[in-house]
């Protein structure tokens, strides 16, 4: 929690609440259902939550917003910033139901109001959203394809609507295609190690028409 409170120095209590319960439920949740490794789990703050939370260094969210995380997993980055932003709407999306079903306890467990959750593939589903996130499931033009039409014209933030992506090592090669895409190294807002090659990737998208 120390690590949190030294970047985001405004939680509420209710949010320190939140976030001081989250690190026993995924305790708990991943001896029945392992979605995080055992190693991961001891350093949940650092490798999971404030990884997660980086996104909010790089942009704030609107309240009324919608976010879709796609492939959410055991809830990264969705759940942390469903904390730090009641008032966005996040929906959460992974084609495992035993992830699914640990992001379902969670969110029950810290009592989120502004999460819904989808077990199954993003290309099944419908609607559109502000911005896309995820955490690495794969390259930059499969997941584009896999979202396609999922971002919502209309822009209400100071950055256009698009794909919020947080990567990690040297992505030149898969970024190629992209020539708006905009690299933010995590270490310009956190200065500990582990952050040291992950990076943000925001994909502006444009429209025809």
């Amino acid at each position: 929690m120390k690590l949190l409170t030294k970047y985001f120095k405004d939680l509420e209590d209710n949010q320190i609440i939140k976030f001081k319960a989250l690190s026993d439920l995924y305790k708990d949740w991943n001896q029945k259902i392992n979605v995080v490794s055992r190693k991961d789990i001891d350093e949940i703050y650092l490798r999971h939550v404030l990884h997660s939370l980086s996104i909010a260094k790089f942009i704030e969210f609107k309240p009324n917003s919608k976010i879709i995380d796609v492939g959410t997993g055991g809830g990264f980055p969705g759940i942390p910033l469903a904390i730090l932003f009641p008032e966005t709407q996040f929906t959460l999306v992974d084609s495992i139901g035993k992830k699914i079903k640990v992001v379902n306890e969670v969110v029950e467990g810290l009592e989120l109001q502004n999460v819904k959750t989808i077990n199954d593939r993003v290309e099944n589903t419908t609607g559109q959203y502000d911005f896309i996130i995820s955490r690495a499931v794969d390259a930059m033009p499969t997941f584009v394809n896999w979202t396609k039409g999922k971002i919502a014209k209309h822009s209400q933030h100071k950055i256009k609507n698009g794909i919020i992506y947080l990567k990690g090592g040297d992505l030149s090669e898969e970024l190629k295609p992209y020539k708006n895409a905009q690299v933010i190294p995590i270490s310009n807002y956190f200065e500990e190690d582990f952050f040291e090659t992950k990076k943000i990737v925001y994909l502006p998208q444009k429209y025809k028409g």
